[in-house]
């Protein structure tokens, strides 16, 4: 009984060698596994008021609504005014709502919120329109960065 008992043992341990030796022949071939897609971890977007973007795959970001307090070219005021931009960040089914603009009191052009950081990039127009222009179609890029 001793004798096949020692030829089997051999047998495997003669498996072993053969497959060890097949992967180290494997890992010597020049062929290198794929290497993993980085993530990634900022784009920039440009919305108009309604629209939306998927930012992950749990999380979207609407353009809510442009509120343009600007003073119209052509129109005498007695100050500047500001162009701001809300939006709606919906990730994993919890929205938060938040604000960015350059100039508006109380707010920021840029703002983090639910791990991603938002930073204003661009608006179109860049100068408010005319005294008795109609509403242009206002746009704004923005850069989002995982943080």
């Amino acid at each position: 009984m001793q004798p096949k008992i020692i030829t089997l043992l051999t047998t495997f341990a003669g498996f072993g060698i053969v497959a060890a030796c097949s992967v180290a022949g494997q890992s010597g071939s020049g062929e290198q596994p794929a290497p993993a897609s980085p993530q990634r971890t900022s784009a920039t977007y440009t919305l108009s008021a309604g629209q939306s973007v998927a930012l992950t795959p749990t999380a979207s970001l609407k353009l809510e609504r442009v509120n343009d307090s600007r003073c119209k070219t052509g129109a005498v005021c007695v100050w500047e005014g500001y162009i701001s931009y809300s939006f709606v960040l919906t990730n994993n089914g919890n929205s938060s709502s938040f604000v960015l603009s350059e100039k508006m009191p109380g707010a920021a052009n840029t703002i983090t919120q639910q791990g991603l950081r938002f930073t204003l990039a661009g608006v179109e127009p860049a100068e408010p329109p005319a005294l008795n222009a109609p509403a242009p179609t206002y746009r704004v890029s923005l850069r989002v960065d995982i943080s």
